[in-house]
């Protein structure tokens, strides 16, 4: 069994194959520091942190690199809302986004640029286009990458160029007053009086979003790389623009295999913070475990939609904590089912099937006759990370001691209905009481 992972390039699945046997570099777009992450932003850490582990399960050995964008036109009016220095904001949030998503158990990158620490590599690769004739600068303005020139245009969103006037989003760039063509893109914007700026032989300006992650990744990983990954909403314009400009400057093909998850949404509209939206994993990790937060993501297969709801997230956790809960009553055999994890590899292997992969789980914690479940659970679960097998260890308070102490006190002479009513009282007070042969334990009403 192969893995086969869906191409946007190609619009199909299609085999793995790495460019160096056993070996996989892949870049995935990292977010832009201008406030705390959140569901949408775990979606997408949630599905390539899975991509990279199950690559890790087959045996490769993987470089993620993933950026952080500590410099756009977001993050200054950002600074500018909450009057603060652009470096605080950066610095603050990258910390939240790091942190959060620790709690939902994503591996750090193996390198993570810093886009104002790659501005050198940037400015080199505007330089090469500038020399092939790809480039044109506005007065006052910027240096513009003429999509024109680029004959491939189009090849990942399958936009052609006659459709782009009217779909090229301008927000961020010039309104394209001066602009040779409206489906061109900005590379270096000359400086304005209180933003961050860099000397270029343009003079004093910054790096366009689109030039940055080109860069970052051609200096950490080379060209051509073997999985480029981000949320669906950057096929255009930016990674179709990030194309446009390796491989116009580098001329080599930049990717093999380019990865997209799909929106987190509500009410069928994309979840973001322009549109206020939006859920925060930390608000999230106020009433439920950043375990539930994965369960829910690896609940649905990652190309499609999520619709966010209250009632999907308290789903999430009754599936999640009954899951856990059957697993721990499980004793460890010190074997491996290898029945079950070829089920699992052949749903990994069909485009990350996340869904199904649980499925497996479920069958095999449900299997009287199977064996092997723990170790077998282990594996999957190096894959899926969702701690099925870490115990919770929970700090009892005193009261509570004390009303199991007096309520094992009455059990032993036999007054029922007095241990009937501590039991209530203790299961009032947010605790169960479990009766077995070898004695009483408790368990958190969750």
């Amino acid at each position: 069994m192969t893995l086969k992972i869906y191409n946007t390039l190609t619009r199909k699945k299609e085999e793995f194959k790495p460019i160096i046997d056993n070996e996989v570099r892949m870049y995935v777009c990292g977010p832009t520091v201008n406030d705390v992450p959140h569901l949408g932003h775990a979606r997408q850490q949630i599905t390539f942190d899975v991509l990279r582990k199950y690559l890790i399960y087959l045996g490769y050995k993987v470089k993620f690199v993933s950026n952080i964008t500590d410099i756009e036109d977001k993050i200054i009016i950002k600074a500018r809302e909450l009057n603060v220095d652009i470096n605080e904001l950066t610095k603050k949030n990258e910390i939240a986004h790091r942190e959060d998503y620790s709690k939902i158990n994503v591996m750090p990158p193996d390198i993570q640029p810093h886009a104002t620490k790659y501005v050198n590599e940037m400015i080199e690769l505007i330089s090469l286009l500038e020399k092939k004739g790809y480039t044109y600068s506005i007065e006052g303005d910027g240096v513009y990458y003429n999509v024109s020139k680029f004959k491939d245009y189009g090849k990942l969103s399958k936009i052609s160029l006659k459709d782009l006037k009217n779909k090229r989003k301008l927000k961020d760039e010039s309104k394209g007053k001066e602009k040779r063509d409206e489906k061109d893109f900005v590379l270096w914007k000359f400086s304005k009086e209180g933003e961050p700026s860099w000397d270029s032989p343009w003079g004093k300006g910054r790096p366009g979003w689109h030039i940055e992650c080109s860069a970052m990744s051609h200096k950490e990983l080379g060209n051509p790389f073997d999985i480029h990954g981000g949320g669906q909403d950057l096929i255009f314009p930016h990674h179709e623009d990030e194309i446009a400009q390796s491989e116009a400057g580098y001329e080599k093909k930049m990717v093999n295999y380019w990865v997209h998850n799909g929106m987190v949404n509500v009410n069928n509209v994309k979840m973001s913070k322009s549109l206020g939206n939006f859920k925060t994993i930390r608000d999230l990790l106020k009433d439920y475990d950043g375990m539930v937060i994965r369960y829910f993501v690896l609940s649905n297969k990652y190309r499609q939609p999520i619709d966010f709801s209250s009632e999907g997230l308290k789903n999430a956790k009754n599936s999640y904590d009954r899951l856990k809960k059957l697993i721990s009553e499980i004793k460890d055999d010190n074997k491996i089912n290898k029945e079950y994890l070829k089920e699992f590899e052949k749903a990994m292997n069909e485009d990350l099937n996340t869904p199904k992969s649980l499925q497996v789980v479920w069958k095999l914690v449900r299997d009287k006759k199977a064996e092997g479940k723990i170790e077998t659970i282990k594996a999957i679960d190096n894959v899926l990370s969702l701690d099925l097998l870490k115990e919770e260890f929970i700090e009892i308070p005193e009261e509570i001691k004390r009303l199991v102490e007096k309520r094992e006190e009455e059990r032993k002479n036999k007054n029922w209905k007095e241990a009937d009513r501590l039991r209530e009282e203790i299961k009032n007070k947010g605790y169960n009481v479990l009766d077995t042969k070898e004695g009483s334990s408790l368990e958190r009403i969750k």
